[in-house]
């Protein structure tokens, strides 16, 4: 009688066989959260601490660093902001690619990749290049010190990238399904939004999760736009908080740092699953 020898594990063979990529990755992971790590623990010290012993464990742990800003009307204020220009981003890059995205990816017509290419060019287009002739566009249009002279640009620059994954994935989806749907009564419109946007939310999750990551850690923008201090947003906050009676508190200012991280980390933690699950569709299917 012969028994039947458990075969090991891939994910261990490939790590026997890969040992030089682990440990790059490794290497990559402790490059991203050491500085994490080493700015929240900073946050539970005080700035004696954080002379005496930068790198060790706070003795004792304070959170009235923490606690403080939480307490505090700023941080919420600014959170406030920089929720509703990500969210109006995030809702206008995505409403106005996908329609784009729909366009290029199921109708043919003249000239179809020659304009789906110069779409593809704003890639290429610096934003720092920009700001002087946005800077004078939104003063004459008068959205200076108003959300939407923020969320407008931020969404310009995010189409471009964001119509490529979604036309991309788009075109993934069979003829026959259109097919199916235009027997069943569904005309154009009502394919996209009743069939094609719910088969793409992988996608659709993709390109969410970046403009709301790139809208969250935009910083030159608003600081350019935004003469009002009610409507900073997080990342202005960090520096007005730097620059303030707190100048003097570099453990309070690592505590501000790390909270104005934890919303787009918490998101992304939601959304992680669809973000990987969008872009590994997209690589296998193209």
């Amino acid at each position: 009688m012969t028994t039947a020898v458990a075969r090991p594990r891939r994910p261990l063979r490939v790590a026997l066989k890969h040992p030089s990529l682990h440990l790059i990755s490794i290497a990559v992971s402790a490059v991203i959260l050491v500085p994490v790590l080493f700015g929240v623990l900073g946050g539970f010290k005080d700035n004696g601490q954080l002379a005496e012993n930068p790198v060790g464990l706070p003795d004792p742990w304070r959170a009235k660093n923490y606690t403080d800003i939480l307490t505090g009307g700023m941080f919420w204020r600014q959170l406030g902001v920089s929720t509703l220009i990500a969210v109006g981003t995030t809702l206008l890059v995505v409403g106005v690619s996908a329609m784009a995205a729909y366009i290029f990816a199921r109708f043919a017509f003249r000239g179809r990749e020659a304009l789906f290419t110069l779409f593809a060019m704003g890639l290429m287009f610096p934003f720092a290049v920009a700001i002087l002739p946005l800077f004078i566009l939104l003063r004459s249009l008068h959205l200076l010190s108003n959300p939407l002279g923020v969320i407008l640009p931020q969404a310009a620059f995010g189409i471009p990238v964001t119509l490529i994954i979604l036309r991309s994935f788009f075109r993934t989806i069979p003829a026959e399904v259109e097919e199916s749907a235009t027997l069943d009564g569904c005309g154009r419109f009502g394919f996209f939004w009743r069939v094609l946007l719910p088969m793409s939310r992988p996608a659709l999750a993709t390109v969410s999760v970046l403009a709301i990551v790139g809208s969250w850690n935009n910083f030159f923008l608003p600081l350019v736009v935004f003469n009002d201090p009610k409507w900073e947003t997080l990342p202005l906050g960090v520096q007005h908080f730097q620059e303030t009676q707190y100048s003097n508190n570099t453990a309070g200012v690592l505590a501000y740092v790390i909270l104005s991280m934890v919303p787009a980390l918490a998101f992304y933690a939601v959304a992680e699953r669809q973000l990987i699950g969008g872009l590994s569709t997209g690589v296998t299917r193209s």
